[in-house]
């Protein structure tokens, strides 16, 4: 993984490990034992995501920018209508088709990562091509530095566009990570990447671009 972005050892064994036997994962702060699903939050200074128990996440959830931690979303969107031809995806200059988009609070523009079976793999981004991108995709301007990210999968014909948490970004790296073999990934990764994408589907909130 990028240096830009650390997760925490909680988070990477909940990310890797996904096993019925893994030990107890604990808060991050107060270290009270926490539930499969529970918050994450960002460390401002770091950029490193860390586990948290509903008490200590809620201490954070409308913290502005200068907070030293902040609430990372559990909603996703999924952005019906969004504009981006084959050329235009070429213009951002990215290795494979799948892809997400995040602004760190340390600097004024996205940086793309792409998941890779060594984890998430930092890419030289065009940023005429990104700014292209926004001004036909007004949406991208709002997100939330640090915490969302624009997830795009236009993988084996699909065409999925989520404004997502960036602990589902780190998910999908960790699928991607545990189940890829040999050079082209193997079935088994490609099921898993298909069976993500379905599920966030199905939890995603619809968000209708509207185009001038």
């Amino acid at each position: 993984m990028s240096a830009s972005y650390q997760l925490s050892k909680n988070v990477f064994g909940a990310l890797r490990g996904l096993t019925p036997d893994r030990p107890p994962e604990f808060c991050d702060l107060c270290h009270l034992p926490l539930a499969e699903e529970h918050p994450h939050l960002l460390q401002v200074s770091n950029h490193e995501v860390l586990c948290a128990c509903e008490a200590c996440a809620v201490l954070f959830s409308h913290r502005g920018e200068h907070g030293r931690f902040f609430r990372i979303p559990r909603d996703a969107q999924q952005l019906t209508g969004f504009v981006i031809s084959d050329a235009e995806w070429s213009a951002l200059r990215l290795p494979i088709d799948l892809a997400f988009f995040v602004q760190r609070y340390s600097e004024g523009h996205p940086t793309a990562y792409y998941p890779s079976p060594a984890g998430c793999t930092e890419s030289l981004l065009d940023l005429a091509a990104w700014t292209g991108l926004v001004e036909r995709n007004s949406v991208l301007a709002q997100l939330t530095p640090g915490v969302e990210a624009l997830l795009v999968n236009r993988t084996r014909g699909r065409r999925d566009y989520f404004i997502a948490p960036i602990d589902q970004c780190y998910k999908l790296a960790g699928l991607i990570r545990r189940h890829w073999r040999g050079l082209s990934g193997g079935d088994a990764v490609w099921h898993a990447i298909g069976e993500f994408f379905d599920a966030l589907d199905r939890r995603s909130v619809r968000k209708d671009i509207a185009h001038a």
